[in-house]
């Protein structure tokens, strides 16, 4: 794969991950498993083009955004670095083509996918987890009416708004040139309307800022609880 990209190691890389992904396909068809086999594709962070490797993945990116209409990436916050592909494969089970706009967290796969199996585990183990095995497979819209995010410093996206508190670091990562989300100012974004977050709304909205900035509190209070008690 080397050079095949015109993107350098890390474009080549993708090429790779991409061919790697139609083998185990190919696999899973040539063995006959396909159709009973749920397959996920996921990532644990949004992208970063220069992460230090010197390898011209910035010379070399050719009009590519792998971060999208999304801000940030990884190591960030904002949406860019959170919100990451999640694609689910069944053939006869998961409908072809189908999109959703459902909030869900990878850390419910442990829920759901017991819920699925009929297997149990000890719920201090996963206090976070919720079982979405619907929502994943297909079956319904429905995701989580609410969602704490962390990177640096803690966010809560709770239908159409996302709030971030305040933090002491950095603005932006100059290192990978990456804007990090932290404000020493709490944020406040409609990522309805504003789904690359550079429309700061907490001013405009003090009431909604007060009550998501309650609820991140209490949740994070009953997380600190919980766990002193595992």
């Amino acid at each position: 794969f080397v050079g095949r990209s015109r993107m350098g190691p890390r474009g080549d890389a993708i090429l790779q991950l991409d061919w790697s992904v139609g083998e185990l396909l190919k696999t899973l068809d040539n063995l006959g498993l396909r159709n009973n086999t749920i397959f996920i594709f996921t990532s644990d962070n949004g992208p970063v083009i220069d992460d230090g490797y010197h390898d011209q993945a910035v010379e070399l990116l050719n009009g590519h955004t792998p971060w999208g209409p999304f801000s940030g990436g990884k190591y960030s916050i904002y949406e860019a670095g959170t919100r990451v592909p999640f694609i689910v494969s069944w053939p006869g089970n998961v409908p072809q083509e189908k999109t959703s706009g459902a909030l869900i967290s990878q850390v419910d796969m442990l829920a759901s996918f017991a819920s699925m199996t009929n297997q149990k585990y000890i719920q201090h183990q996963a206090i976070d987890s919720r079982n979405f095995i619907k929502t994943i497979l297909g079956k319904t819209d429905k995701g989580r009416k609410e969602l704490i995010e962390d990177a640096g410093t803690l966010a809560i996206v709770s239908g159409d708004w996302k709030y971030i508190e305040p933090g002491d670091g950095p603005a932006v990562d100059t290192f990978v040139n990456i804007r990090l989300g932290n404000s020493p100012l709490p944020q406040l974004y409609n990522l309805k309307e504003d789904i690359g977050e550079y429309n700061n709304l907490a001013s405009k909205y003090p009431d909604k800022v007060k009550k998501m900035a309650a609820r991140l509190e209490k949740v994070k209070t009953i997380k600190y609880a919980k766990s002193k008690n595992l």
